[in-house]
């Protein structure tokens, strides 16, 4: 019977891995050594971020409709962020003339983005209040997303098109940001050295990275949004909230001290989630707080506590009026100032293009973007293919290095033990039921088949899927092998099968919050599950009678991704490696398919290659390629299977073992058997 508690080991494993990293965190005792640590911090934000442009594109701002009112109007305008990626916007203007203070407004996860009345009312009162507003949509959201419509959702599998070429949605939005303020800075209306930034949840996140890496924002307010990094693994958060490998070298307390000496007022809510809650959010704040008393600045950092849920209502609105008013006017004292009446518009009137078919042929959107981003990546892998066997060698090593890096610590496998749990019924196959010992005493719930008539000596394999041991089972391919003489193995890897933690869903990304978690500690799964897969054939290893010279690992959906990718740095620990059912590429110009997982999608993947040249590095091995399938999850034919795997073929023929390379469509889980 499973262990209860194995559903919480995975969460439990990450929390300790982040109290490890950062528990040796020491506060700056001078300005200057905050100032030399900030030029370092900054940097590894906006690599962790992924790749900003070198030089910024015209923003090209267009007028699109005005919307006239008493005391101010509304600009309905649209500005080019990055080439073809278009950014929809209102822009609130005060009547009268001269320079104004302006802010910036960022929405986060409301129905209808910078739409929404949640998001226009704190516009409409920082305009009646004599504030210039500008309002973006974040990208993939509001008229940003492919099929605009209220409540679409840019994270999840939609989001996660970006993760394989390095890019966040995080980064992507604090870019949109920087061009904002470039943007705001043109408007003759605007006092470019009086511009603030404000916004709640997935946009209170967008405005503390905005604060603290634009020194043009001189008051940031970021509303239920500030927490704890180590508290954003106890929950679900949206993946445009995730900073890739963040707790290697912060926590969210330097993040917001690196706003100082510009002003900073943190608002939390007394009923909000764990990972926005007051007492984690004192923990940055307090730490913030004592970057900002060497830095001189102890009366510009204040945290606000209002009794209420996950808002930014109006008396949190008030709040934010006093501090920007205090900090971009030089007036008042910085104590809440009483909200305008307004009128919420309609969201028809504020619309850049009322109609979604009204946005041009060449926009960008996010899957678009990152498909584009993705193909040219692959266009620079491909460059390797080599022409003979010693220019392979030299580039597979510098690949495995990079895969190495991207993953992660991959740590030694510990001493291999085994403890049995029992058995599994079945007529004809031997199925013992194991546990072994994996990382830091997480177990591997394992099963072991074999035909009870089998040889002596004997080929072993290991299955691997994502769904767990359970489904690895019914596969057909793990009776075809025992019945072929083998012993297979059908491990659970970490946070899936039994050690699944419960809740780990989002959306149709059923690893979600375990593949998200994994990232933050700058470990993604699929190295995490690498380290299983070696375990489990350490166990292969030992067992008595094993042919050393047949041992396969298949990988089933996208397991296959994992497979190859146990082949492409252990190629000595395996003789063969088959993908069923698995994804052909990591590049997709719409959100990933309910089959995709976030787990094999490591951030920055494309730096190495795509699934064929991943495929590639299992050589001299043999590698067999079956039903594989597009990035939509369709099935290829054969020939675009070929295709798809052409760099592979091209690796193949240069170590002229192009016979070892196994393409196909409909095998039969027998004749694969034959093949391994």
């Amino acid at each position: 019977m499973p262990d209860p508690a194995d559903s919480k080991r995975f969460d439990e494993f990450v929390l300790s891995q982040a109290k490890r990293l950062r528990e040796g965190d020491q506060l700056p005792s001078s300005k200057i050594q905050w100032t030399n640590r900030s030029y370092s911090l900054r940097r590894s934000i906006m690599d962790a971020m992924g790749a900003f442009p070198v030089e910024a594109c015209p923003l090209k701002p267009e007028l699109l409709g005005k919307v006239p009112r008493d005391g101010y109007q509304i600009e309905n305008l649209i500005f080019q962020s990055q080439p073809s990626v278009w950014v929809t916007a209102n822009l609130y203007v005060p009547s009268g003339a001269g320079k104004r203070p302006a802010v910036l407004a960022v929405h986060g996860h409301w129905p209808g983005a910078r739409r929404d009345p949640v998001v226009q009312s704190r516009c409409l009162g920082l305009v009646k209040l004599g504030f210039v507003v500008l309002a973006i949509d974040a990208f993939g959201s509001g008229e940003r997303y492919s099929e605009p419509a209220l409540g679409t959702y840019h994270g999840a599998l939609y989001g996660a098109t970006l993760w394989p070429s390095g890019r966040t949605l995080l980064g992507m939005q604090v870019y949109d940001n920087r061009r904002a303020v470039d943007y705001l800075i043109t408007r003759t209306e605007v006092d470019a050295t009086k511009i603030g930034i404000t916004g709640a949840s997935g946009g209170g996140n967008q405005t503390m990275y905005a604060g603290a890496l634009d020194d043009r924002l001189a008051a940031v307010v970021p509303v239920c949004s500030v927490g704890q990094y180590q508290a954003y693994l106890k929950a679900a958060c949206c993946l445009c909230e995730v900073l890739p490998g963040a707790l290697r070298f912060t926590e969210e307390g330097d993040v917001l001290g690196l706003i100082a000496p510009r002003a900073l007022l943190v608002i939390n809510a007394s009923r909000d989630a764990v990972q926005f809650s007051p007492r984690e959010a004192a923990i940055s704040v307090d730490r913030a707080k004592e970057i900002f008393h060497v830095c001189g600045a102890d009366d510009r950092i204040k945290h606000a506590i209002f009794d209420s849920g996950h808002d930014y209502n109006r008396p949190m609105r008030e709040a934010m009026y006093g501090w920007m008013t205090r900090w971009l006017k030089g007036a008042g004292d910085g104590k809440p100032i009483d909200e305008p009446k307004f009128e919420i518009e309609s969201a028809t009137s504020l619309a850049c293009f009322p109609g979604a078919d009204e946005r041009p042929e060449e926009w960008l959107y996010l899957p678009t973007f990152a498909a584009q981003v993705g193909r040219a990546m692959v266009e620079k892998a491909d460059k390797l293919a080599p022409k003979h066997t010693e220019e392979w060698e030299s580039t597979a090593v510098d690949l495995r290095g990079r895969l190495r890096k991207l993953l992660g610590d991959i740590p030694k496998a510990p001493k291999t033990v085994a403890k049995s749990t029992g058995s599994v019924a079945d007529s004809e196959l031997s199925i013992a039921s194991l546990r072994l010992t994996g990382e830091e005493q997480m177990p591997i719930p394992l099963l072991a088949v074999r035909d009870r008539t089998a040889a002596e000596t004997h080929p072993s394999a290991l299955l691997l899927h994502l769904d767990g041991k359970s489904a690895a089972l019914k596969e057909p391919l793990t009776r075809a092998l025992a019945n072929a003489g083998w012993v297979v193995a059908l491990p659970d890897l970490r946070a899936t099968g039994e050690l699944k933690p419960p809740n780990d869903a989002v959306g149709r990304a059923i690893d979600h919050n375990s593949a998200e978690h994994a990232v933050w500690i700058g470990r993604p799964l699929l190295g995490q599950w690498v380290f299983d897969a070696l375990c489990a054939l350490d166990w292969l290893a030992i067992q008595p009678g094993r042919d050393p010279k047949r041992t396969a690992v298949v990988g089933f959906g996208p397991a296959g991704v994992l497979a190859l990718t146990v082949a492409a740095l252990f190629p000595e620990r395996i003789t063969s490696v088959a993908t069923i059912d698995s994804p052909a590429t990591f590049v997709s110009d719409k959100a990933f398919p309910n089959s995709m997982r976030l787990g094999v999608l490591a951030p920055g993947i494309l730096n190495v290659g795509d699934i064929s040249h991943l495929a590639a590095l299992a050589a001299p091995n043999r590698v067999t390629i079956v039903d594989a399938r597009d990035a939509a999850g369709a099935l290829l034919s054969e020939a675009d299977t070929r295709k798809a795997f052409a760099f592979t073929q091209t690796v193949f023929q240069a170590l002229r073992i192009p016979q070892k390379l196994s393409v196909s469509k409909g095998m039969r889980a027998d004749s694969l058997a034959r093949i391994l």
